[in-house]
């Protein structure tokens, strides 16, 4: 009897053992158990995918063509993807709008946190491909390597397993020489908005104080802007040197260079925004809204410096680098201090932090933006110029234009209430 019960303890405890190791199962990064996914490149004697590798091959090109979208998964970073003025930017994502543009249809980006979830999301059919060069050795799941690479010996883009069909027209398609090309695209592009003569600040008629033929606009909507008329010219000069038909690659238009979905925000109709009034009133309000914004930045003339980097870099930028601010010690309220971390959205370790929610950012250009600006109105308002210090007492520091001429603070403090 006693032989009996313990067979029966026995068989308990193996049940227990191995109830457990079921739930100690080790996992990948992505979630699947180890070894139930193979990679795509290991088949079976006659070349074909395992049936555990066959269970999703994905849209096929015909089903992508018919569907008119390319999906795209991808890392947001300086060669992968980022978005530069509301266009998409980065070597890999230039490389597959090309090929999009190609086969004929859209192109759709899916930001990921990592490799992990784009393999993921390609293995669940939530995209088409991932245009981020993989390492072959390294990367486990459901793939086949395929289209643009450096080297298709260790890195290389990747679609579902299976998707051969996909795979064969990305490799036709790729050429390496349009690395070199798109590289070379982008340096032209992202050169376009940094003009030497910007660093000039133009008068009709310096003696009168005359900026630009447009001052009668300036000046009609600087309290719709909420901001000192000669500013507004400043950062009109910076955005279109006072051409009223400017057109950046972008699609920014006019003389405030206004993109088409900050114009539809705004109910300016696209075949109205070269007209000049429409064109600085709508970016008059817009300024105004992004000083709304910013509204818990107390101090009124710091509230126009992050309003003037958010018209150039994207508001949703702007407030990572004030969170980066916060993180480090700094003060986020003050753009000085702000203006560090705005520079340094462009190291991994600092867009890549999770205070960060919308990734790399150019932010020399902006940094740049709003030095010149500032400069430049010194220049309109006399001769002045703002302080090279960012920090307390220079500049925007207080409540008004400390490096504007004494009769012009008096005259726009009490008109406009800034």
């Amino acid at each position: 009897m006693n032989k009996v019960y313990l067979y029966a303890l026995y068989a308990l405890i193996l049940l227990g053992s191995c109830s457990q190791k079921k739930e100690q199962t080790e996992l990948t990064p992505w979630g699947t158990p180890v070894g139930e996914v193979e990679n795509m490149d290991e088949n079976d004697g006659d070349g074909n995918a395992s049936k555990a590798n066959s269970h999703n091959k994905g849209l096929s090109l015909e089903e992508i063509l018919d569907n008119g979208e390319l999906i795209m998964l991808t890392v947001n970073g300086p060669t992968t993807y980022y978005d530069y003025h509301n266009h998409g930017m980065g070597l890999q994502y230039l490389l597959c709008e090309k090929f999009a543009q190609q086969i004929g249809v859209s192109l759709r980006v899916e930001e990921c946190k990592d490799t992990a979830e784009m393999v993921k999301k390609l293995e669940k059919g939530e995209g088409d491909i991932i245009a981020v060069p993989l390492p072959r050795k390294q990367t486990k799941g459901n793939l086949l390597f395929c289209g643009a690479t450096p080297d298709s010996t260790k890195t290389q883009w990747a679609v579902v397993g299976g998707n051969k069909s996909l795979a064969d027209t990305l490799n036709s398609w790729f050429k390496p020489k349009m690395i070199a090309q798109v590289k070379q695209e982008e340096s032209w592009l992202l050169s376009t908005r940094s003009i030497t003569r910007h660093v000039y600040s133009p008068f009709l008629n310096r003696s009168k104080g005359v900026i630009s033929r447009y001052d009668h606009l300036f000046q009609r909507y600087s309290g719709t802007a909420r901001m000192d008329w000669r500013l507004l010219a400043a950062q009109c000069y910076q955005e279109s040197c006072f051409d009223p038909n400017a057109k950046s690659w972008a699609g920014a238009c006019g003389l405030m260079q206004i993109m088409p979905s900050t114009a539809a925000h705004l109910g300016l109709p696209m075949s109205m925004v070269h007209e000049p009034e429409s064109n600085v009133a709508a970016a008059a309000k817009y300024m105004a809204e992004l000083q709304s914004h910013f509204s818990d930045v107390g101090d009124p003339g710091q509230r126009i410096l992050f309003a003037l980097a958010a018209y150039n870099g994207g508001f949703h930028h702007i407030r990572d680098a004030m969170s980066l601010a916060r993180k480090h010690g700094g003060n986020p309220y003050n753009w000085g201090s702000v203006r560090e971390y705005v520079l340094r959205l462009s190291q991994p370790a600092y867009y890549g932090d999770p205070v960060v929610k919308y990734g790399y950012m150019r932010g020399t250009e902006t940094a740049d933006y709003v030095d010149r600006i500032r400069a430049r109105w010194g220049e309109y308002s006399g001769g002045a110029s703002f302080s090279s210090s960012y920090h307390g007492g220079g500049g925007f520091g207080g409540g008004a234009f400390h490096g504007a001429p004494m009769r012009s603070k008096r005259h726009y403090q009490n008109k406009y209430h800034i």
